[in-house]
């Protein structure tokens, strides 16, 4: 394999035959060993670049490759190098779960995978199910059986498209525990979720797309710490406080009881200013908590930005 960037795109554009600009000019670097996120809206251009990636969709113009090798040009090599588990549940229902995994293990040249395939299913809870004809599986059962898929070439890329859709708690905490081990090995993983919370916790840099182009890439302290300025106040009175004075009810997220929630801008109403206010209400503050912005506020606030430019 040669010394590369893992996933390396260039001015990658993808028009549709009805004239829908699905990409619009991506500029994209993935470092080897990266866990990287891949964010934005539905109709965001994220699976259009994963197909492209993967071969599935050709590509209007741009560069495209996987550890240097073209996704098209080089298609067997570049596909040698990656693996998808995708967001729709296909599979081969005449299979069992051995059978297909050492198919998909076929596919990729190799012929004595069984010790893989074995350490693939113990890692994914599938060994009781490794008889079991695929059509008998319940749906996260067959979710485990396509994370298996993607993996049974042990590829150097992996991409997870929205691989927890649907599936319960147990799985998806079982699911990041292998992925995060994988990444560890040295392995790049790049991830679509739109449970960001997800992404905040795992992902090490993250890219947001809307309408076919890259809004936002950074590192995620760095996105988050643009939204610093703003942040969410939960304040307990020891009765009700009434109407806040004016300056503050702009800024009033919600309001229950004794509780009120503000969201705080520092430039705008800084933290000083704020409880020096509050302080001269009637009802006394017996509990405040003050929570720092999350992804999705950076994510809600980003692709209101852009539509507000666009």
């Amino acid at each position: 394999m040669p010394e590369a960037t893992a996933v390396h795109i260039r001015s990658l554009r993808k028009t549709y035959g009805t004239g829908f600009l699905a990409l619009a000019g991506i500029d994209l670097d993935v470092a080897p060993g990266e866990f990287f996120g891949l964010l934005g809206p539905n109709g965001a251009g994220k699976s259009t670049l994963i197909n492209i990636l993967s071969g599935v969709v050709h590509r209007s113009s741009g560069v495209a490759e996987v550890f240097g090798y073209d996704v098209e040009r080089q298609y067997r090599q570049s596909r040698q190098l990656l693996g998808v588990v995708p967001q729709e549940l296909a599979y081969d229902p005449f299979f069992t779960v051995r059978e297909f995994l050492r198919w998909q293990s076929g596919y990729f040249g190799l012929r004595r995978n069984d010790d893989w395939i074995d350490e693939l299913m113990a890692e994914l809870d599938l060994t009781d199910k490794a008889d079991t004809n695929l059509r008998a599986l319940s749906g996260g059962m067959k979710r485990r059986v396509l994370i298996a898929q993607a993996l049974v070439h042990q590829p150097p890329v992996v991409v997870l498209d929205e691989p927890t859709a649907g599936v319960d708690v147990e799985l998806r905490q079982s699911l990041w525990r292998f992925v995060r081990r994988y990444n560890s090995l040295g392995h790049t993983v790049i991830l679509t979720t739109h449970y960001l919370e997800e992404a905040e916790e795992l992902c090490e840099r993250i890219a947001i797309l809307q309408h076919g182009q890259i809004i936002a890439l950074d590192r995620k302290e760095r996105l988050l710490a643009k939204n610093r300025r703003k942040r969410t106040l939960t304040l307990e009175f020891d009765r009700d406080p009434g109407e806040l004075p004016s300056g503050l009810n702009e800024v009033l997220l919600g309001a229950n009881g004794n509780t009120r929630v503000l969201q705080v801008d520092e430039v705008l109403h800084p933290m000083s200013e704020v409880l020096h206010i509050l302080q001269g209400l009637p009802a006394q503050i017996i509990d405040l908590h003050l929570q720092e912005p999350r992804l999705e506020e950076v994510f809600t606030d980003l692709l209101q930005e852009a539509r507000s430019h666009g």
